[in-house]
């Protein structure tokens, strides 16, 4: 019979061994290192601080083409929006959209209209663009490191690489002696589109060197009719499905790929579908024949667009009219907080005649 030492010493080298079966399963099993240039995982914060962002403030569709689930609140809360948290004391947040109502009416007739609304919107988009102008003074220096005011594709593309997790030294260093740079399939198609991105924000004469301005149109499109043109092309590119560089419903509201699973999966679908079939009809196909051609896109997806504005004003009116005055009281806007500022706002007729 084996003794309880020397059960024990068994026991130890049992676990040893399935120890390092285990450390061996997961170093085969983590995916193969495409380049020896990599070494460190990137920083997400440091990434998104030079790429293109997928989702623009105060635009009606994000960059990929689905739409902006956050736009009302953009447009009507601008910076503040961000105080508006989920968590947030429904007292505090009920008196922040009271002040908010009082800005609103100009005239101060206790009711907003939608020619108030639009101004108001008019002027939350231009916040939104200030802010990306600032942001990208910032990620201009970042990428300027010599700091001649102009920024060429390689030094672009070694902070980006960079931030990638490749070392930036080897990359610069391979660039600089015109080595060829050993990257996966996935960070190269990227590269490849960044770079066309580059050239249509290359103001002519085209030198592929980008000063702050022509930074900005590059991450944020919307601030160049040029830019703004090459963004819709890319997004019908992507939905376009039969190649007439026009958009039907069907292509609109094609689901993206993916298998639906279970009912859950299947009614998020059904909303998905719901969403975009009223954009499409209501909004974008502005002579309502069917058909979305590339102008009719590009007004649609221009934030600086009064007419636009003025139909957003309307549409957020009727939302929460409930009188059907074609005005908003107080009340109404307090009612329908959360689709004003994502924020549920609870026993509003409660409080409101005696805070307001």
């Amino acid at each position: 019979m084996m003794s309880r030492q020397a059960f024990l010493c068994s026991l130890g080298t049992l676990y040893l061994s399935l120890l390092f079966v285990f450390l061996l399963m997961d170093v085969y099993a983590r995916p193969a290192n495409n380049s020896a240039l990599k070494e460190k995982p990137a920083d997400s914060k440091d990434e998104n601080e030079i790429l293109p962002p997928d989702h623009l403030n105060g635009v009606k569709m994000e960059m990929d083409g689905h739409l902006n689930k956050e736009f009302h609140q953009e447009v009507f809360l601008g910076k503040e929006m961000e105080e508006f948290e989920e968590d947030s004391e429904p007292r505090k947040n009920r008196k922040k959209l009271m002040v908010i109502f009082s800005k609103v009416d100009i005239n101060n007739d206790k009711k907003i209209g939608a020619k108030e609304m639009q101004r108001w919107i008019m002027e939350k988009t231009d916040e939104h663009f200030q802010e990306a102008v600032e942001e990208n003074k910032m990620h201009f220096r970042a990428v300027d490191p010599d700091g001649d005011g102009h920024v060429s594709w390689d030094e672009y593309k070694i902070k980006f690489l960079a931030s990638k997790g490749f070392n930036e030294k080897e990359i610069a260093e391979k660039i600089r002696n015109n080595e060829e740079l050993k990257i996966d399939e996935e960070t190269q198609e990227v590269l490849d589109n960044l770079k066309d991105r580059w050239y249509q924000a290359d103001n002519p004469p085209p030198d592929l060197l980008l000063n702050e301005e022509e930074f900005l149109s590059f991450l944020h499109p919307e601030h160049s009719r040029g830019m703004l043109k090459f963004m819709v092309k890319e997004i019908i590119r992507d939905l376009d499905q039969d190649g007439d560089k026009k958009l039907t419903l069907s292509e609109f509201i094609s689901l993206p790929v993916g298998t639906v699973e279970n009912q859950q999966a299947q009614d998020i679908d059904d909303d998905w579908v719901k969403d975009r079939r009223k954009e499409f009809e209501d909004v974008i196909d502005a002579n309502h024949d069917g058909i979305v051609t590339m102008e009719e896109l590009e007004e649609y997806m221009d934030p600086m667009n009064e007419y636009n504005a003025l139909n957003e004003a309307k549409q957020m009116i009727a939302v929460a009219d409930e009188n059907q005055n074609h005005h908003l009281e107080l009340e109404e806007i307090l009612k329908y907080s959360e689709y004003f500022t994502g924020s549920k706002l609870m026993d509003y007729a409660r409080n409101v005649h005696e805070e307001f």
